[in-house]
C-alpha cells in the first residue's frame, strides 16, 4: 500500500446546489475550516454575518489555506433579511441544531429539495432565529456530551447531504 501525495489525487470536482449561513461565527479557526470543508464537498456559496472574522483574519487565511479563493463568499448584516431572501430565491432552510422537531441527517430527504441552505448557528447561542428555518437536522451522539463544534457537525451534514444529492444527480444521468 503507497500513501497518495495531494499531486496524485484527482477528485471528481461537483458542485451542489447548498449554500451556508454562519450565524455569528465568531472563532477564526472556524471561518477558515468552515471554507476548507466547504470546497471540500463542493458547496456554492458561503455567507459571512459581518460580526464574523474578516477573510484577511491571519488565523483565518491559516486555517481556510487556498479555499477563500476557491467558493464565493458574502457578508451579510441581518439575520432575518438573508434568510428570506434566501428563501424567495427557492431555498429550502435547514438548520444544524438539536430541537425538538430536529429529524436525525440520516433520516432527512436532503435529495427531496432542489436549492439547500445549511445553517450555522454561533459557537455560543445556536440559531439566532430558529423560528426562521424550515427544518433542522440532528447528528446522533453516542457518547455523554450532547454536542460538538460547529464545524465538525457542519462536515458530517456535508457529508449525508452530498451522497443524497449525488444518488439523485446520478439517477437524472
Amino acid at each position: 500500500m503507497k500513501q497518495l501525495t495531494h499531486y496524485e489525487i484527482e477528485n471528481n470536482t461537483q458542485q451542489f446546489p447548498i449554500s451556508i449561513v454562519c450565524d455569528a461565527i465568531r472563532t477564526p479557526e472556524n471561518i477558515g475550516m468552515c471554507f476548507r470543508i466547504a470546497e471540500s464537498f463542493g458547496v456554492s456559496k458561503i455567507y459571512l454575518h459581518e460580526s464574523s472574522p474578516s477573510l484577511d483574519n491571519r488565523i483565518v487565511k491559516k486555517t481556510a489555506r487556498n479555499t477563500l479563493n476557491q467558493i464565493e463568499s458574502e457578508t451579510y448584516g441581518d439575520f432575518n433579511s438573508i434568510i428570506e431572501q434566501l428563501k424567495k430565491e427557492g431555498n429550502t432552510i435547514v438548520g444544524i441544531e438539536i430541537t425538538d422537531k430536529s429529524i436525525t441527517i440520516q433520516d432527512f430527504d436532503f435529495k427531496n429539495h432542489d436549492k439547500l441552505v445549511l445553517l450555522l448557528g454561533s459557537e455560543r447561542n445556536g440559531i439566532e432565529n430558529i423560528d426562521l428555518v424550515d427544518a433542522t437536522v440532528s447528528i446522533p451522539m453516542y457518547g455523554r456530551n450532547s454536542s460538538m463544534n460547529v464545524i465538525h457537525s457542519l462536515a458530517i451534514t456535508l457529508y449525508e447531504a452530498t451522497n443524497q444529492m449525488k444518488s439523485k444527480l446520478e439517477v437524472r444521468s
